[in-house]
């Protein structure tokens, strides 16, 4: 009779620790549903504050700086390389593209204020050399891309002259 009782109560303790370890098993399943469920931290893209392009010669005594977001990446990797244009090829350009951005500039209620801020005082008779010349082009090129404008000269807006 002794034996009968202790094997209920064994009976009965494991079928408690049984129903303990479901009740746990339930639970841990539930915090891991709503764990998974839940809001991750989204971590906010922290945007890489892009350096302005600055062309300077000392020599001349002249400096550039061009701050469009963007130019950066677009000289880095669409523009085709230094020394792929002869610098006699980019002066043309350039001396066709300050005159349209220049009027436009000086047309603020005709033209976009916010995009022809100031005016280039790029003048044919001086050379600025290939640095200069090569930087100057390829923002003329990245502008008329990013804000869907022709300066003239031959350029289409749709490829990379």
């Amino acid at each position: 009779m002794v034996f009968k009782e202790n094997f209920a109560n064994l009976h009965i303790i494991k079928l408690l620790i049984m129903k303990l370890l479901k009740q746990i098993l339930i639970l841990f399943t539930i915090s891991i549903f709503f764990s998974a469920c839940g809001s991750a931290s989204i971590n906010s893209q922290k945007t890489k504050k892009e350096e302005p392009v600055i062309i300077a010669n000392e020599r001349l005594e002249y400096e550039i700086i061009i701050i469009d977001i963007g130019f950066t990446s677009f000289l880095n990797s669409i523009a085709k390389p230094e020394g792929y244009y002869s610098q006699n090829y980019l002066e043309a350009r350039n001396r066709v593209w300050v005159l349209e951005w220049n009027n436009r500039a000086r047309n603020p209620s005709r033209f976009n204020p916010n995009i022809y801020e100031n005016i280039v005082d790029y003048q044919p008779t001086i050379n600025y050399g290939y640095e200069v010349n090569y930087k100057l082009y390829n923002y003329f090129l990245f502008a008329q891309q990013k804000y869907k404008m022709n300066l003239g000269g031959g350029f289409r807006a749709n490829r990379i002259n």
